[in-house]
């Protein structure tokens, strides 16, 4: 028997252990596979594979919204926080995730105003690290 739910755990142990929003999105689109189903064994060990889907979809849909709802700023350092974690650079980092923007939806359509949202910010994100880049390079 477990204590937490599949979404407290999904949210108090799994994300838990990754840095930055940015870096949460990145790890939550990873989880879905091509028919648009999650899979996260243990996760789907504890909870069953019906509690363990709802959980990850929410999840996926609250980080979604929280990167919607944050500072631009605050997204600059995010960026910087997520990318560090994978050892690779923030540029890249976010190229990457432009690059599978498709996978980075919770489901929703890519003409969706949330989906036009999270385009601007990562296109915003890239276009600060290049410039960021560039004025370092300079100096």
């Amino acid at each position: 028997m477990t204590l937490k739910s599949a979404l407290q755990d999904v949210k108090e142990t799994t994300l838990a252990a990754v840095s930055g929003l940015l870096g949460k999105l990145d790890y939550l689109a990873s989880l879905r596979r091509a028919q648009g189903r999650y899979e996260h064994w243990g996760i789907e060990l504890v909870h069953g594979p019906e509690s363990s889907e709802r959980a990850l979809k929410t999840a996926h849909a609250e980080v979604v919204v929280s990167i919607l709802r944050a500072p631009l700023a605050s997204l600059v350092e995010d960026l910087q926080e997520s990318s560090r974690a994978t050892g690779v650079g923030a540029q890249g980092y976010v190229e990457g995730m432009r690059e599978r923007f498709d996978e980075l939806l919770p489901g929703e359509r890519q003409d969706s105003p949330a989906a036009s949202h999270l385009s601007s910010v990562l296109l915003a994100l890239s276009s600060l690290e290049r410039n960021r880049a560039r004025a370092t390079r300079s100096t």
